[in-house]
């Protein structure tokens, strides 16, 4: 099999040394710790659960994988029939004139900020893109807007900006939440 030279070499080496790999429950901790750092960093997620483990792991219908890096957990994905809360699949939906039931959503992605600039975010979102489309299913995702760096991710890989909305998320909070698809 011959590989295509990417254009800086180093990046093909560094892409070379990470995996992806289905995540288990001994993953779970690592998960929450790496979610911690995420969040002190980035902000993500908004609202930090009360229970990180439980909320890494409710997103996981479809499946879940963790990216290594040397041996160590260094990013999540997961992959869930659209819940109520989600706002993508409603627009897929209404754009394509096809049920919510055939979008799947990439949920719960977050890369150590130690291991980003490596191609962990794109490995992940790729496994979960392939698991979606080996289902017949139409992969979508929302983000939150002042999340730059992830909506720069999604562009940067093909992604499709379908909509911003606001979204409740409480009482008395708003938030504008951007909704994506992946290129056909």
């Amino acid at each position: 099999m011959r590989r295509r030279r990417l254009w800086f070499p180093s990046a093909m080496a560094t892409i070379n040394e990470s995996s992806v790999r289905p995540r288990t429950e001994g993953d779970l901790e690592d998960c929450a710790r790496i979610l911690g750092e995420v969040h002190r960093r980035d902000g993500y997620p908004v609202n930090w659960p009360a229970r990180p483990g439980a909320w890494i792991s409710e997103a996981a219908g479809l499946g879940a994988w963790v990216a290594e890096r040397e041996g160590r957990v260094v990013g999540h994905v997961a992959l869930a029939p659209g819940s109520e809360g989600d706002l993508a699949p409603g627009v897929w939906s209404e754009r394509s004139g096809t049920g919510r039931e055939l979008t799947a959503v990439v949920a719960r992605l977050f890369v150590s900020p130690r291991a980003r600039g490596r191609g962990i975010g794109a490995l992940l979102v790729g496994r979960a893109v392939r698991e979606a489309r080996s289902r017949g299913l139409q992969p979508v995702l929302d983000v939150v807007a002042s999340d730059a760096a992830a909506a720069a991710l999604y562009e940067r890989l093909g992604w499709e900006l379908m909509a911003t909305v606001e979204q409740w998320w409480g009482p008395r909070r708003t938030v504008t939440v951007r909704c994506y698809a992946a290129a056909s």
